[in-house]
């Protein structure tokens, strides 16, 4: 009979070759964070509202869509692939299977930073004063079409989302390019 060791394999969710990076992005993102909330909350009340700090949300909202984009490509390069025309040009595809590849392998830790951004993004709009009008309400669905995303995607992992991942993250895309480009 072979000893009961549940408590001596540790069970995670992660697969060991991502495990480095994502903790890195965690890091990094979480540093952000706290270092550009410290700012914006010791910032005098009459900057908030100046035009001037209107920009620096906006900073934070395209440098979050800039991250978002590359995310997205993942799915983008995966369809291309799957399309026919490509066998035809081989040389092409073997360069768009080595971008997917580079794509796919920062598609976490770059989700993980853009979470950040857009945190900071929604915090700032806050601070500068939120109005009911298409664009902040558009940027709310869209923060709300998100929230399931990172969960859905640590269900990913084990192949227990059933597509949520997927469909959650094209939900907030459509969300997320009516926010920024209407």
């Amino acid at each position: 009979m072979q000893p009961f060791n549940s408590f001596t394999k540790k069970i995670s969710w992660i697969p060991q070759k991502e495990r480095l990076l994502l903790l890195v992005a965690i890091a990094a993102a979480f540093l952000l964070l706290v270092w550009q909330l410290w700012s914006l909350l010791h910032l005098p009340t009459a900057t908030l509202h100046d035009r001037r700090f209107e920009h620096t949300f906006k900073n934070y909202g395209s440098n979050a869509r800039l991250a978002l984009f590359f995310v997205l490509a993942n799915y983008v390069l995966a369809a291309t692939i799957k399309q026919r025309v490509w066998d035809r040009w081989s040389y092409l595809k073997k360069g768009i299977v080595a971008l997917l590849r580079f794509v796919k392998r920062w598609h976490t830790p770059a989700a993980i930073i853009a979470i950040s951004l857009i945190v900071l993004h929604v915090v700032a709009v806050f601070l500068y004063g939120f109005k009911w009008d298409f664009n902040n309400i558009s940027g709310l669905l869209a923060l709300l079409v998100l929230l399931p995303v990172p969960v859905s995607g640590l269900f990913r992992y084990k192949r227990l989302d059933r597509k949520w991942h997927m469909r959650s993250g094209l939900a907030f895309a459509v969300l997320f390019l009516i926010h920024a480009f209407l």
